[in-house]
């Protein structure tokens, strides 16, 4: 099997801190050790108080670190780390991940994770309620932000007796996750890409603005993919999310998105224009509150610039990827917007699905070029309809040409 071959003399450390979901860890292991992997395990002193070190040391044939200053000839966090391909922290409780997200290292774990070069793997695992904690969410975005693999937990029932997201996913999930990060691609090595997120807020008055159910999550999910694949990144967003890109540019009207991405365009090979950029603004804006009188409030709205149709009037040799949110007649739609405003490809979605788009962590998109439809894929993350959407513009004739005048400039 192909994981056999990927896992094969892969250095891997596991982390595992003190939850109840420490017992799938072991089986976790077991899976990377049968597949060729040199597992090392590092146990939390919590974690000692759900799995003995004795466990993991037989089915890793490795010693278990413990502690820092267990070793006699060398610092363990150094000499283990030097020939890491990946650590994984599975489970990862709240405390590790603000330890990490705030550079403390008290321990032996927390000291491996600010050491380490390799891909770090977080697999979150604990009660609902303090997953949905203000404090663990932003300690995950931020890592997130450094380029932090997050595998998200699953729902279901938890160890405290109550229901929601927060469970381990099951180790055949963590395993492919782990796959899929050792043996993530880098085909958009030197190549310049710009990425739009978020819906636009048109002002009414000081207190007011029209806007749309945009959340930005599928437009960040592309930056983050990219960026992963090796490509150069600006991101224009209305959303304030930290991210691991090379540049952020945040932006809050459909005036400022069209005048920051024509300021960028130039510069850049691949443009996705994810944003929801609204396409009406108020005439006036009123610089004071508009105060409740009238049973009817009159607001004169205009065009927004067609931001997408001038990028496909000065396009030339770049490589333009449009969107369409869209509740009925998705295809015929889709392909009128492509072929009207140039583009290489647009990627719509049915926004009329509660489960699906707007807001959602899952999407479920059909992807369209000149021909028609390419491919249209079942309900997936947004991280997975990324790569779908990146494997698409890798196999388009137009980046097919911009490689190839990459790969003859750089001869």
């Amino acid at each position: 099997m192909e994981h056999l071959t990927i896992l094969k003399g892969k250095n891997i450390i596991i982390g595992v801190t003190g939850g109840i979901a420490a017992y799938k860890a072991c089986e976790l292991v077991s899976s990377l050790v049968k597949s060729g992997a040199d597992v090392r395990v590092v146990m939390t002193e919590a974690a000692q108080k759900f799995v003995s070190p004795i466990t993991f040391s037989a089915l890793t044939h490795n010693p278990t670190v413990t502690d820092m200053f267990s070793a006699n000839k060398s610092i363990p966090h150094i000499e283990l780390l030097e020939k890491a391909d990946m650590l994984a922290v599975v489970p990862a409780t709240a405390n590790i991940i603000g330890k990490l997200a705030n550079g403390i290292a008290d321990d032996c774990l927390s000291t491996f994770l600010l050491a380490a070069v390799c891909p770090v793997v977080i697999a979150p695992a604990m009660n609902i309620n303090m997953y949905q904690h203000a404090a663990v969410q932003h300690n995950i975005s931020l890592l997130k932000s450094r380029g932090i693999h997050i595998i998200e937990p699953s729902e279901g029932y938890l160890a405290c007796g109550t229901k929601g997201k927060g469970r381990l996913p099951d180790v055949s999930i963590l395993y492919k996750e782990m796959i899929d990060i050792l043996q993530q691609k880098k085909d958009l090595m030197g190549i310049r890409v710009l990425v739009t997120a978020g819906g636009t807020r048109e002002p009414i008055d000081p207190v007011r603005y029209i806007s749309n159910r945009s959340s930005g999550k599928m437009g960040y999910a592309i930056a983050e993919c990219a960026k992963a694949r090796g490509a150069e990144i600006t991101m224009i967003t209305t959303v304030h999310n930290p991210i691991n890109v090379d540049r952020l540019i945040q932006v809050e009207t459909a005036q400022e998105m069209y005048e920051k991405v024509l300021a960028y365009y130039y510069e850049h090979d691949i443009i996705i224009m994810a944003a929801a950029v609204a396409d009406y603004t108020c005439m006036e804006i009123s610089s004071s509150k508009i105060k409740k009188k009238d049973d009817i409030l009159d607001i004169k709205l205009i065009k927004t610039p067609d931001i997408l149709a001038e990028l496909g009037e000065i396009k030339k040799d770049k490589i333009l990827v449009g969107f369409a949110a869209e509740t009925d007649d998705i295809e015929c739609s889709a392909m009128k917007k492509l072929n009207s405003k140039n583009l290489d490809l647009i990627v719509a979605n049915d926004v009329s699905q509660k489960d699906i788009g707007f807001g959602s962590d899952n999407n479920q998109v059909s992807i369209f070029n000149h021909n028609g439809l390419i491919i249209k894929t079942p309900c997936l993350t947004k991280k997975k309809i990324s790569d779908i959407i990146l494997d698409t513009i890798l196999e388009t004739d137009s980046f097919i040409v911009l490689r190839n005048k990459k790969r003859s400039d750089m001869d």
